[in-house]
Formats: C-alpha cells, sequence, structure tokens
C-alpha cells in the first residue's frame, strides 16, 4: 500500500510539473495498470470533494454520476492507444493514458475558482475557453514528453487528443455529482407559527377563490394557476410572482387567475401551495370556466425527485407531495378539458405521460432522468423558469413556440457551464392546437 500510495504521490506531482509547464521527464510518471486505477479512483474523488465544497458539503451525493464519470476512462485510453498506433510503440500506451490523467486535480481546483472569477471580471465566456485551451496544451505536452515530438506523429497524436478533449467537455460533460441540500432561506420570516398568519390563510384561500371571475361565452379565455409547494428556497416564490404578473398583465388572466405558494416570508400574500389547496383551485377554475372555449396555463415549480414527486415544505405543516397521478386525478375531476401544463423542477419529465392527451400541453424542464439547474437559494428564476417564462415568452405568444426558444436557451447555459443536459421535454396534443393558435393571434391584454 504503502509503494503504491507513492506512486500515486509521483504521479500527481508530475501531473502538477506538466500542467504547470515546469520541466517533467517520461521517468517522472509511474504507469502500470494498478497505478492507472489508483489514478482514475483519485481523480474520482477530487471531483466529488470539489463539488461537495462548492455546494458548501450541504446536500448529497448523486451515485447516478459514477457512470458518466467512468465514460471519460475509456475516452483517455481509446486517444492513448491510438496515440501509440501513431507512434508504433504499444508499450506506451498506459505511460501515455498516465500522463494525461495526472493533472486533472490541478483542472479541478482550478475550475473552483473560475466561478467567482467569471463573476467579478464579467468574463465568463472567455475564462471557460482560456481553461479549455489550457487542458488541451497540457494533454499535447503529455504526448511530447511520453512520445517524443516525431513527425507527422506529433500531428496526429495532437488530433487525437483534441478529439479526446472536445468529445469530454461537449459530448461527455459531468454531471452535477453533489445535489444541493434543500435548506431554509436566510431571513426567513416568522412562519405560520405567528397566530395572525395561522389564521389568515383560511382568508386567503377563501378569497382567492371566490375572485375568480366566470369566462364570457364565445370569447375564448386563459385562466391562469400557479402552483409552487416547496417553501424551503426563495426562487420558487420569486419566479412565481414574475409569473403570475406575466399572464395577468400580458395574457389577460387579472381575475382569472389564483396563485399558491408555500413561502416564509410571504404568508401574507398567496394561500399555501398544498395539495388539498391544488385541488380546490383546479375545481373552482373548472366550475367557472366555459370547457368548450377557455383554456387553462398550469405551472408547478419545485425541487423535484427521481419517482416524480414535487416537493412540499411548509415548517411546521407535513404537506404531502404531488404526484404525476395524483395530479391527473385533479384535473380529470375538475373537468377541465383544454390545457397547457409546464413543470419547473427536476427530472418533470416523469409527469408527460401521466398527463398527455390530444387536448394537452405538457412541458418539463427535464427529462425523466434528469436533474434541471438553478433552484439555488437567493436566485430570481431556475434556469428553465428564466428562459422560457422571460426570455421566450417575451419573443412569442406562443407557448409550443416558447418551448423550442427556451430548450435552445437552456442547452446554451448548460453546455457553458459544463453542466449535464437537463433535456427539457414536451408533448402537444393534436386537438388543442387550433386552440392555441386562436389565443396566440390575440394581441397583448
Amino acid at each position: 500500500m504503502k509503494f503504491h500510495l507513492s506512486s500515486l504521490a509521483k504521479n500527481l506531482f508530475a501531473g502538477l510539473r506538466l500542467a504547470l509547464f515546469l520541466r517533467v521527464r517520461a521517468f517522472d510518471y509511474r504507469a502500470s495498470a494498478l497505478d492507472f486505477t489508483w489514478l482514475v479512483v483519485f481523480n474520482f474523488a477530487v471531483w466529488v470533494a470539489a463539488a461537495a465544497l462548492q455546494a458548501g458539503f450541504e446536500g448529497e451525493f448523486d451515485a447516478s454520476s459514477i457512470p458518466i464519470y467512468l465514460a471519460t476512462v475509456p475516452l483517455v485510453l481509446g486517444a492513448a492507444l491510438l496515440v501509440a498506433h501513431a507512434y508504433d510503440a504499444a508499450e506506451k500506451l498506459l505511460p501515455l493514458a498516465v500522463a494525461l490523467s495526472a493533472s486533472d486535480p490541478v483542472f479541478e481546483l482550478v475550475a473552483l475558482l473560475l466561478p467567482g472569477i467569471g463573476a467579478a471580471t464579467g468574463l465568463d465566456k472567455a475564462l471557460l475557453w482560456i481553461f479549455l485551451g489550457w487542458t488541451w496544451a497540457t494533454a499535447v505536452r503529455a504526448v511530447v514528453v511520453v512520445m517524443g515530438t516525431r513527425r507527422p506523429q506529433i500531428y496526429q497524436a495532437a488530433l487525437a487528443v483534441s478529439a479526446m478533449i472536445a468529445l469530454e467537455f461537449f459530448a461527455f460533460p459531468k454531471t452535477d455529482v453533489w445535489l444541493p441540500g434543500v435548506a431554509q432561506d436566510e431571513e426567513a420570516g416568522p412562519g405560520l407559527a405567528d397566530e395572525r398568519l395561522f389564521h389568515l390563510q383560511g382568508q386567503l384561500i377563501e378569497s382567492a377563490l371566490a375572485a375568480i371571475k366566470r369566462g364570457r361565452p364565445g370569447t375564448p379565455e386563459l385562466y391562469f394557476v400557479g402552483f409552487a409547494p416547496d417553501g424551503s428556497q426563495d426562487v420558487f416564490l420569486r419566479e412565481m410572482r414574475f409569473v403570475k404578473r406575466l399572464f395577468d398583465e400580458r395574457f389577460g388572466t387579472a381575475g382569472r387567475s389564483i396563485a399558491l405558494a408555500s413561502s416564509y416570508d410571504a404568508l401574507d400574500e398567496f394561500p399555501i401551495g398544498s395539495v388539498t389547496n391544488l385541488s380546490r383551485a383546479l375545481h373552482r377554475v373548472g366550475e367557472t370556466m366555459n370547457a368548450e372555449e377557455d383554456v387553462l396555463f398550469l405551472f408547478l415549480s419545485a425541487h423535484g425527485d427521481r419517482e416524480h414527486r414535487l416537493s412540499a415544505s411548509q415548517t411546521p405543516l407535513n404537506l404531502a407531495a404531488l404526484t404525476p397521478t395524483a395530479l391527473s386525478r385533479m384535473l380529470q375531476d375538475s373537468g377541465i378539458k383544454w390545457r397547457v401544463i409546464v413543470v419547473s423542477a427536476c427530472y418533470s419529465g416523469g409527469y408527460v405521460e401521466p398527463l398527455r392527451d390530444d387536448n394537452t400541453v405538457v412541458i418539463a424542464a427535464a427529462a425523466p432522468d434528469r436533474t434541471s439547474f438553478g433552484c439555488e437559494a437567493g436566485r430570481e428564476f431556475t434556469y428553465f423558469g428564466q428562459a422560457y417564462f422571460r426570455d421566450a415568452l417575451a419573443q412569442t405568444r406562443s407557448f409550443t413556440h416558447a418551448f423550442d426558444i427556451a430548450k435552445e436557451l437552456v442547452a446554451k447555459q448548460e453546455a457553458a457551464e459544463k453542466l449535464s443536459p437537463s433535456r427539457p421535454q414536451m408533448w402537444a396534443g393534436p386537438g388543442i392546437a387550433v386552440r392555441l393558435k386562436k389565443l396566440a393571434d390575440r394581441p397583448d391584454q
């Protein structure tokens, strides 16, 4: 064990010198199969530790990141194999694989500093390209140290490591290995422990339901229901405020909208986002709207889990999580025929299949097995909420076209930050297309 730890230390030291462009020689590396394995394990540990440090060690390790990380190992070995073949030096395959991997901990530690530097200087994209160029130059230098500078072999080797780095950065972006914990925001208000706020909740939900106006026969109208059941982080509340205002002012839902939001400092503003309140809101909307003419826009924003449940938090209450099955049942019971449903949460693609039908559009911020991003405390929007509601709907009144715009915006942001793609999803039933066109063709309210 002592011998192998010593070999690991020598490889890491050589990798540091390589990345800093200091003098290093091929025999400075230790290159057995076991040495390479130790290096892979150590690099994985550094990756996890760096992600945990960024999250303040709050949250949990995402085991689904292991296969994604391991996918980069054959990528390195494949590049080393191509280079060894070009140089006709099969015995140098492992030494080159070690040299290509030994500098990774340096890059992980430097990557910790990039977001802060980028935010301070406004050079986020420039720093990303500088960082990418540094990793490329280090990889080419590893080839020169281990294999030499014979021509044209060095050009072939540079092409191989360039392909390796491009694939690692863009085709195999590292996933969010450390899922941030759900923590109550600082400076929270007194919550339901305050007697006035506790008793006010009954009045809020009753007055909000009573304020929903009936639809006008012969005039297709839009109704809005917002549901943000997780009060542990203020981003959901802030996003809900914006979206409700957007629909009331631009899409004409004033008097036909209701927002439910759990919170710690807005308990006198919105009824709590409980499943019971959501059921009551949908039932009320179903009673007041004209079933054959009007359309419901339902927006849900919260944390999601792998079982596709939306988190619900309102201390000291023990709120039930919302499931796709429960939501489907509520919508069927409400009698609402035409529906546009947007679910902004991790793993929200799990809502598409249970809710899809000919008269429904279902939009999800992520695939059923993918996380979405941007639910950190202090943010104004989640990544998808910002792309869809703030940016895309500023360009179009079409809810489906806005999805296409938002999907592209989210993909660009995730690629720039080297995040595992969330892959937003959409189902648009054929029956609702004409109905939505009539709404989209109307001028802003």
